[in-house]
């Protein structure tokens, strides 16, 4: 199933604690270092979940090569275990545990710092589908992030999402948090503008997928961000993204690592 290779590049499961290490470190670079203003001494991101996921590691291929990009992923059976996700510390997805199929949680995705190539995330999303094919999954399941807790910053993609990308009532998650923004309510919009710059890539990607998000975004003071819980289940991805995505998970076999 795993390795997967593309060019210069390769994308795996983590194997061993080192590599384990190197993701939190990444993590680490790409949202601690980032939301601290870049001002701190190198560290880990690091948490009680790590355990318990599997780890998803692209980097270059060659001996001693960069890791450059990394998530995190927790299978679960179906809804019925959605109370042990990460998300479910942020949300309450009372609702979800109805679902009846497996699903993943894909959490603390980013990309190395300053990485431009476009594979890098291609490679990812390949992989990523082979192990939801694999698996059986249903439903990928994870929380979108904005950068900072000003929600006024992001006012257009806030109304963008409450105009095309709500979940749909019978899994909406509600609140939970201490501190969340409800910016589908009283809101109008303009339907017909287009995708707001202001919509992070990762989340762009889920939409272009048929994902959807809650209706309240959580100001998450630690990380310094505002994140929505975002889904995307399987069998509504449009067909011609679906073909992408196969396509990806295919363009090269997979390679044992020398």
């Amino acid at each position: 199933m795993l390795p997967l290779r593309k060019g210069r590049l390769i994308a795996r499961l983590a194997e061993t604690s080192a590599d384990v290490a190197r993701a939190q470190a990444l993590r680490w670079r790409a949202f601690r270092k980032a939301g601290q203003g870049g001002q701190t001494e190198a560290g880990f991101d690091a948490d009680a979940f790590d355990p318990r996921c599997a780890h998803l590691l692209v980097e270059e291929a060659s001996p001693g090569g960069a890791l450059l990009a990394c998530c995190r992923l927790l299978a679960l059976g179906s809804g019925a275990e959605i109370g042990t996700s990460y998300s479910a510390q942020f949300y309450d997805l009372a609702r979800l545990a109805r679902y009846p199929a497996p699903m993943l949680e894909v959490g603390r995705f980013c990309t190395r710092p300053g990485a431009s190539d476009p594979d890098v995330l291609r490679l990812a999303w390949g992989a990523l589908t082979r192990l939801v094919d694999a698996g059986g999954v249903a439903m990928l399941f994870g929380a979108s992030s904005f950068a900072g807790t000003d929600a006024a910053a992001y006012g257009a993609a806030f109304a963008h999402l409450a105009a095309h990308h709500l979940a749909p009532p019978c899994w909406m998650p509600a609140p939970k948090a201490a501190e969340v923004f409800r910016f589908a309510r009283g809101r109008r919009a303009d339907h017909a503008a287009p995708m707001p710059p202001q919509i992070p890539p990762l989340l762009r990607s889920y939409l272009a997928m048929g994902g959807w998000v809650s209706d309240h975004a959580v100001r998450d003071s630690e990380m310094n961000t505002l994140h929505v819980f975002t889904g995307v289940e399987i069998a509504s991805i449009p067909p011609g993204r679906a073909r992408l995505l196969r396509a990806l998970a295919a363009d090269a076999p997979a390679h044992a690592l020398a």
